[in-house]
């Protein structure tokens, strides 16, 4: 209260000189008019101080006042004071970032809110060859990647990335990922996966040779067995061993089919020439062919709630949905049920494969689709552990999602969902003469 109290004050003390001079010179509304136009004179005085004070820049000393307003020069000059140590705070945490990501060995650049280069690091002119004339122009500008071109308008950035190769370094491949933040605002940052991928594809590679050349020697030794275990001068004492060498070397040739398959689709080097499948026949014969599989297993429910197709490949669909509809019925007792469902949900149809066997932890369904990985489950058949690899390899390539849902105790659903450009609600009539 103390600046009002000067201020108060001052005016009480105007007010005393002004009556004083009214009563001397009898000119009472004479004299409020001068100390009315006084007062305002005074305040137009410390504006015009405080004006100048704000214009001068942060350079220009605090002016003098008296009354309130030496008590408002202070709290601006206290609120000037605070801001300066923030902004000086501020540079300092900002060029702690600009050194921190400039020594990162991936590409990093600051995108604004039109996709406008704000920033970028020493790496991203390396790897992406952005240079500093480049600030202020649009990423999509200078990486004419349809690829990439693509992900910027779907904006889609939740766990996803692009693959590209690097237009400033030869034989380079980068993986793009952009991380919204703040205010409408992206951090774009570009990682180098030229070694990575070439492991993969060297692994890739290897698979795929020595389960191609593994293939002629069992089945050489597979048509041997075959003529032992029917041949009549064979000892009865050979035959069971020789049958027991017969399923396991049909184990080792459907496990090697399976690499092949997974490899094929991994690879992408066979590329996808969708047609009209029809789905309900489709499921139709799996349902048949998974019943003569296991006799004496569980039950086999088929509900076909539509009659819609999809665009795709009819082989790799197959594949996808033998192996849900197979693991259902090992992992089942015979006392129980595997239901099979296809379902148009309106934006998309969906397949789902529900059975009542054990169930699965939810610890393991992360890893489920990753190749060889195995849950064992108490009266469940031990697979190759290739087949939820596979169906959801054949998901991404027709732009479909594998969903996995457990409960132990109460049993398992793998769902098949696909989107709305994938689905034909009326096939043509060719497609339904062809399935019957």
């Amino acid at each position: 209260m103390s600046p009002w109290r000067s201020e108060l004050s001052f005016v009480l003390l105007s007010l005393l000189f002004g009556a004083f001079f009214a009563k001397l010179f009898n000119q009472a509304s004479l004299v409020l008019w001068l100390c009315l136009v006084s007062y305002l004179a005074r305040h137009l005085f410390f504006v015009n101080r405080l004006l100048a004070w704000l214009q001068g820049g942060r350079a220009s000393q605090m002016p003098q006042g008296d009354g309130v307003w030496e008590e408002i020069y202070y709290l601006i000059f206290r609120l000037r004071r605070r801001n300066k140590r923030r902004k000086k705070q501020l540079i300092q945490m900002l060029e702690r970032f600009r050194t921190a990501t400039a020594a990162l060995p991936d590409a990093t650049v600051v995108l604004g809110p039109r996709d406008e280069i704000d920033w970028f690091n020493e790496a991203a002119g390396q790897l992406l060859g952005l240079r500093r004339g480049d600030i202020g122009q649009q990423i999509g500008n200078l990486l004419r990647y349809p690829k990439f071109t693509d992900y910027l308008k779907r904006k889609d950035y939740h766990q996803a990335t692009v693959g590209i190769p690097s237009p400033a370094a030869e034989n380079v491949q980068l993986e793009i990922r952009v991380v919204p933040y703040g205010d409408d605002l992206r951090l774009l940052v570009a990682q180098d996966v030229t070694q990575l991928r070439f492991m993969e594809r060297v692994r890739t590679d290897f698979i795929a040779n020595v389960s191609h050349e593994l293939r002629t020697p069992l089945t050489v030794l597979k048509g041997y067995l075959e003529t032992l275990s029917d041949a009549d001068a064979t000892p009865p004492a050979y035959l069971k061993v020789f049958r027991r060498m017969e399923e396991q070397t049909t184990r080792m040739q459907s496990l090697i089919d399976g690499l092949l398959s997974l490899t094929r689709l991994e690879s992408g080097a066979h590329a996808l020439v969708p047609k009209p499948v029809d789905v309900p026949a489709l499921l139709r014969l799996i349902r048949e062919e998974a019943g003569l599989l296991s006799e004496r297993g569980p039950e086999i429910e088929l509900r076909l709630e539509t009659q819609a197709g999809l665009m795709g490949a009819e082989s790799e669909l197959r594949s996808a949905f033998s192996n849900l509809v197979v693991n259902a019925v090992k992992y089942t007792p015979p006392a129980g049920r595997v239901t099979m469902r296809w379902r148009d949900e309106g934006q998309g149809a969906r397949l789902d494969v529900e059975d009542t066997g054990p169930g699965i932890a939810q610890e393991h369904l992360p890893r489920l689709t990753e190749r060889f990985y195995r849950v064992d489950v108490e009266g469940g058949k031990s697979g190759s552990g290739l087949g939820l690899a596979i169906a959801k390899h054949v998901m991404a390539r027709h732009g479909a999602e594998l969903k996995i849902a457990s409960t132990p105790g109460k049993g398992s659903c793998f769902s098949c969902c696909f989107g709305e450009q994938r689905v034909i609600r009326a096939l043509p009539p060719a497609v339904r003469a062809t399935a019957a």
